[in-house]
């Protein structure tokens, strides 16, 4: 799994066993990111939409949720995989933009990228297209120059930046879903109520689209004009790019419009206490969209790394200090008395010392 900011790793388990306990046959997962709370639920028997509006998130979807382990020829993966790892690497879009006007991988393995991203041009209408891929942008991340975000890169050579890139078979799970790449307030409208929706929109100003635009390009594989230190892709900047939940003014009535507009006898809310609206706010729309019960869970988490080592200028001089290293995650647990209760109470029974309950 790539690295990624806002990830709900350590919440995974809360949340599949909420699902759980709430009786959901079926679930949408409308920020899906990397797919990990999707992937947590698919696990757990539920049948999955995963939605986003980032092309890599499509198809770590396409990979993790939409593709099924049971009908996967292993050994057909395994030898594609041998093929792609074989490949001499070529010097390309990303050899000359992502290592040498920028440092996010290291020339040897840019190269090697290149040439394998090329390779699946012609792999694109093969059904382990999107698992191929995703292998690629793992191998990729675990050879990155990064604190896990794409707005900048290290000043040194990470350690791991050394190693080869080698892809790996991605971990596939038994079952199918859906993967839709789409607004989630367009989406929202458009899908059938389900037994379960879980919501973690962004916390802030930064869009996904800049913060990993690395990802993005490889996967759209359109060598873009770049701008910045960074390279960001040009369209980045753009309006068509830009998100309601990225607006400090316009994010608390898209997630209000959102929680109205979503059908499901449970919803799942998580959002954090660094973010743009207040847990009372977050409630009150829940409760006004007709949810009889509404609970309210805390988890302790640590910060991103980049509120540690942003304190330090280009040139390694500390030119700040910390003011915080962990944050307060919440969950927000809406649904009639009787799911709410049952997904609780799953939940104590997993382990009453992460029951959250405020």
């Amino acid at each position: 799994m790539i690295k990624y900011l806002g990830s709900k790793r350590a919440l995974a388990g809360v949340l599949g066993a909420l699902a759980e306990g709430s009786g959901a046959r079926t679930a949408v997962d409308l920020f899906t990111g990397t797919t990990r709370v999707a992937q947590e639920f698919k696990r757990r028997g539920v049948q999955v939409t995963a939605v986003d509006l980032a092309s890599y998130s499509e198809v770590l979807a396409r990979c993790y949720i939409a593709t099924d382990a049971a009908t996967v020829d292993s050994a057909e993966l395994g030898d594609l995989l041998a093929e792609l790892n074989a490949l001499p690497g070529r010097r390309g879009y990303v050899t000359e933009t992502f290592c040498e006007n920028a440092r996010f991988f290291q020339p040897h393995n840019g190269r090697r990228i290149d040439a394998i991203r090329e390779r699946l041009v012609n792999l694109a209408d093969h059904p382990l297209y999107p698992v191929l891929l995703t292998a690629l942008m793992e191998a990729a991340d675990r050879v990155d120059n990064t604190t896990g975000q794409h707005m900048a890169y290290l000043k040194n050579w990470a350690p791991r930046s050394a190693n080869e890139l080698r892809l790996r078979a991605p971990v596939l799970l038994t079952g199918t879903g859906t993967a839709i790449r789409g607004d989630a307030l367009q989406v929202a409208s458009e899908l059938a109520a389900s037994d379960l929706v879980y919501l973690d929109p962004p916390y802030n100003q930064h869009r996904y689209f800049s913060y990993y635009h690395v990802w993005e390009t490889l996967v759209r594989w359109d060598a873009p004009d770049h701008y910045g230190v960074a390279c960001k892709r040009e369209d980045a900047r753009a309006e068509d790019n830009a998100s309601a939940f990225n607006s400090r003014r316009r994010m608390p009535a898209a997630l209000a419009a959102l929680i109205g507009e979503v059908r499901a006898e449970t919803v799942v809310v998580s959002y954090n206490d660094e973010a743009w609206v207040t847990p009372e706010q977050i409630v009150g729309w829940l409760r006004d969209a007709g949810h009889e019960a509404v609970e309210l869970l805390a988890f302790e988490s640590r910060r991103y790394i980049g509120s540690r080592i942003g304190i330090y200028n280009p040139l390694g001089k500390k030119v700040g200090r910390v003011t915080r290293t962990h944050n307060v995650e919440y969950v927000f647990v809406a649904g009639t008395a009787d799911r709410v209760g049952a997904a609780l109470a799953a939940l104590a029974e997993r382990d009453p010392a992460e029951s959250g309950v405020r």
